[in-house]
């Protein structure tokens, strides 16, 4: 804090003790007042000219004729008079024509500025204008020498005098292609120059702005360490000795219950006492922080006082203080506030999950076939089952009052209204006398058709289209769906891309019986995903009893496969490999509940855009999760040999839903001992292929249907008891093996999605001493323990599978002894794809370990 003597009255602004402006404050004022009228006259004056120009240019010009203008008095027409002529002639005429009306609204706004104590500056919006004016005047005038206007409005034209005296060298200097160039970019350049903030000194945060707080604070600085006044000099003489003192202008406020109140329109004895207090906010240009000064023109208390000698003292009791100490106190308040910094530096860059394979390229649409069609329904055909079905209807006493068609790839659906008093149950038992009347392989009766209220007939087409997973991939419907898994699957009756939602159903049952198209569907589902994924954001587990569906999809092993870091093959053949596998799923899915439980997060949507934001720390175990999509083909076959395997799969059908892993189980027997009800209840979603039972059809859709399709991929889509028919998409093994080749080629990973290692708890042993009892029983080792921890120091690296080869075990005993070595810390835990950790670096000190464990 430090006391200054203002000789002004403070800052810019203030009163004189008799509570009036100073002559400066009067000067100014006066001085803007005129400048804005002079603005108002002259804009007046132009838009007045803008009509009444003929006449008035013909009267200043002395160029009246009574045949053109047969008015004797000769009278000016301007509303601003003889003057208001003369000026919008100088503006417009002489000066920028249509554009010289922005010149006076300048003026005007000028004197506005002076008026209300703002900055005179240059500001950006008014170099613009003249910019605009200039240009404007100038490429009118080109436009109308180019274009060969004889009669020239205001005298000289469009552009004025002085822009069509510049414009006619201009032009015969460039030419006009060239001036029109050059005026073009000109314009552009004066609309780059609006839009951008070339002068900092607007909204006082420019140099203007910064310069003069730097003023305020020099001259504070030299007002504080002044002589004080000496006996018989005047204020003005004090001036001149150290420099006047003139900062910007600042208002005088005084507040009353809240509220401003102007101080001239106080009472006399109520403006001097008032304490006055002028607040100026400036921002220093070196440190980007903001300096407040506060002005208290009021009398300092005697107690309060300083003496000039020395500012921090108290005046002893009884001694005056100066007549200038008594004018002003000058308070210099620095408030300091955290830095900040601009939007626009703030990095907004997500983590991009794609980087480790950036360079990945979807599979070309040319790797599918375009399947050519010569298949059309025709008008006869339609008509003839239109009347057969009334006929047949008609014999059993159901008559009909309409009926449409809808054509499909592979079905017609013929929608009927029957007469009122026509029960549907009695047209729901004539299918197979309408499958006898039309011909055809089987026809399925919709009784009602929900929302539509008319009853649906589905009659086979006789020339089948075939619908190729090439155009379901074109579609607009699939190409614009946003789901997170998106897969279209092939087309409706209506002819309408079947598309849904993977992540939304959560799980897939499949069922159909032998060659009725699901494998097809299978790998329609998988290429959907193949063509709208990348590999960081999709993995698929693969299980194949039949060791032939899936076996083309282990090119991409490194792209988009997942699996054991213990197993070498990532598609699952083995019934008792695909039990460890499910069950290392179930790992997986306690694993990420438990990162989305520290993350706040309920599912795994929420949580990888934390992690992309850089909410959530890798070095705590947070990484990106992708979805994980677990086929299963001939679960019947799977669930026959290895009964386990429903456990794993009723647990994932439960829980894995929200956490991205998703199951599509397929059989091609659905009865209730493989597909049982704990599997129906968490498998909303399903597929029916053709069935040949009824009660096949129920146990796969909970009704019958399926058992009356054709075949050839006609399925039923039922999603939540909401049933569509749709015809599959054709995607045959060539084309199939085409998208992996192209996958393959690409770079990916160094390995496959990394599964945990599934170790069975109490199982068989497979070595001579039996394995852990647990329950506080000391631990038995394997026979093979000992040599096998001896090769895992000797070789620097051990893994189940190297047990497997070079020991000749099983699976479920090399990951027996794997967990054996763990437990005993010979080697590290498993860390993804890499290899576990040797602990012991020397035989010496592992023959000390092996003796305290008492298997030396």
């Amino acid at each position: 804090m430090s006391v200054k003597k203002d000789k002004e009255m403070g800052a810019k602004g203030a009163t004189t003790p008799s509570g009036g402006r100073s002559s400066r404050e009067n000067m100014r004022w006066i001085a803007g007042l005129l400048i804005t009228v002079i603005g108002v006259f002259a804009t007046l004056a132009v838009l007045s000219y803008y009509f009444n120009w003929k006449n008035d240019y013909s009267i200043l010009h002395n160029t009246l004729a009574d045949v053109d203008n047969p008015r004797a008095d000769k009278s000016i027409d301007n509303m601003c008079g003889s003057a208001g002529a003369w000026l919008g002639d100088l503006i417009v005429g002489h000066g920028f024509g249509v554009f010289g009306l922005i010149l006076p609204i300048l003026t005007a706004l000028f004197g506005i500025r002076i008026i209300s104590h703002r900055p005179r500056l240059l500001h950006r919006w008014a170099l613009s204008s003249l910019l605009v004016m200039i240009l404007g005047s100038l490429s009118l005038a080109l436009g109308e020498i180019a274009f060969g206007v004889e009669t020239l409005i205001f005298g000289s034209g469009l552009g004025g005098e002085l822009g069509r005296s510049v414009a006619i060298p201009f032009g015969e200097t460039v030419g006009e292609a060239g001036a029109a160039l050059i005026l073009l970019v000109g314009w552009i350049l004066t609309g780059v120059f609006i839009n951008s903030n070339f002068i900092n000194t607007v909204n006082h945060a420019g140099e203007v702005v910064a310069d003069s707080s730097m003023l305020v604070a020099d001259k504070i600085k030299s007002l504080l360490a002044r002589k004080p006044q000496k006996e018989g000099e005047s204020e003005e003489e004090s001036a001149e000795e150290d420099g006047d003192v003139e900062s910007e202008v600042e208002r005088k406020v005084i507040t009353r219950d809240g509220e401003e109140v102007d101080p001239a329109t106080l009472p006399q004895e109520e403006q001097s006492p008032a304490p006055e207090v002028v607040v100026k906010r400036v921002e220093r240009k070196d440190e980007g922080e903001e300096e407040f000064v506060e002005i208290d023109l009021s009398e300092p208390k005697p107690e309060e006082s300083a003496t000039p000698e020395n500012p921090e003292k108290p005046a002893a009791e009884g001694e005056q203080p100066t007549s200038e100490e008594a004018k002003a106190k000058v308070i210099v308040v620095e408030e300091h506030k955290e830095k900040t910094v601009s939007e626009k530096s703030v990095d907004k860059r997500l983590y991009d999950p794609t980087r480790d394979v950036h360079n990945y390229k979807r599979p070309p649409f040319d790797l599918l076939e375009e399947y050519p069609s010569n298949s059309k329904v025709t008008t006869e055909e339609i008509t003839s089952n239109q009347n057969r079905i009334e006929e047949t209807l008609a014999n059993f006493g159901i008559p009909i009052r309409e009926m449409k068609a809808t054509i499909g790839p592979t079905v017609t659906l013929y929608e009927i209204v029957q007469e009122q008093g026509v029960k549907i149950s009695k047209i729901q038992g004539l299918e197979d006398d309408l499958a006898q009347s039309l011909k055809a392989l089987g026809i399925r009766i919709i009784a009602p058709m929900p929302g539509r209220g008319t009853i649906g007939i589905e009659v086979p087409n006789r020339d089948k289209e075939i619908v190729p997973m090439r155009s379901s991939i074109l579609s607009k419907r699939f190409q614009q769906f946003k789901g997170e898994l998106p897969v279209v699957i092939g087309r409706t009756i209506q002819n309408e891309n079947f598309v849904f939602d993977l992540a939304k159903m959560p799980h897939l049952l499949v069922a159909g019986a032998t060659g009725q198209g699901k494998s097809v569907g299978l790998n329609a589902i998988i290429t959907s995903l193949l063509y709208r994924k990348h590999p960081s954001e999709l993995k698929f587990v693969l299980i194949d009893p039949k060791q032939v569906e899936f076996s083309l999809y282990s090119k991409i092993e490194r792209h988009f496969l997942a699996k054991m870091a213990s197993e070498e093959e990532a598609i699952v053949t083995d019934a008792k490999k695909a039990v460890y596998t499910l069950n290392a799923l179930c790992i997986e899915m306690e694993n990420r509940l438990e990162l989305c439980k520290k993350a706040h997060a309920r599912n795994i949507i929420e949580y990888n855009e934390k992690f992309r934001n850089y909410q959530l720390n890798p070095e705590n175990g947070h990484r990106f999760l992708p979805y994980i999509v677990v086929v299963v083909d001939e679960f019947a076959d799977l669930i026959m040999t290895a009964k386990e395997v429903e456990g794993p799969v009723m647990r994932l059908a439960q829980k894995a839903r929200a956490i991205g892993i998703h199951l599509i189980i397929a059989t091609q027997r659905p009865d209730v001992r493989v597909i049982t009800g704990g599997i129906k209840a968490n498998f909303p979603a399903r597929i029916a292929f053709r069935v040949m039972q009824m009660v096949d059809s129920r146990t796969t859709i909970d009704q019958p249907g399926a058992n009356q399709l054709i075949g050839r991929g006609d399925m039923l889509f039922s999603n939540n008891g909401e049933i569509t028919r749709v015809q599959c998409a054709l995607v045959d093994t060539p084309e199939v093996e085409k998208i992996v080749d192209f996958i393959a080629k690409q770079n990916g990973y160094p390995s496959a999605y990394p599964l945990p290692d599934y170790e069975e708890a109490g199982g068989d042993s497979m070595g001579s001493q039996g394995s852990d009892l647990g329950g506080g029983a000391p631990m038995k080792y394997d026979s093979l323990f000992a040599e096998i921890a001896r090769d895992a120091v000797t070789g620097g690296q051990i893994s189940t599978s190297y047990i497997q080869r070079n020991y000749e075990v099983g699976f479920n005993r090399a990951g027996r002894i794997m967990s054996q070595l763990e437990r005993a810390g010979i080697v590290g835990p498993q860390s993804g794809a890499k290899p576990r950790e040797i602990k012991f670096y020397d035989l010496p000190s592992l023959e000390a370990k092996l003796q305290d464990l008492g298997v030396a």
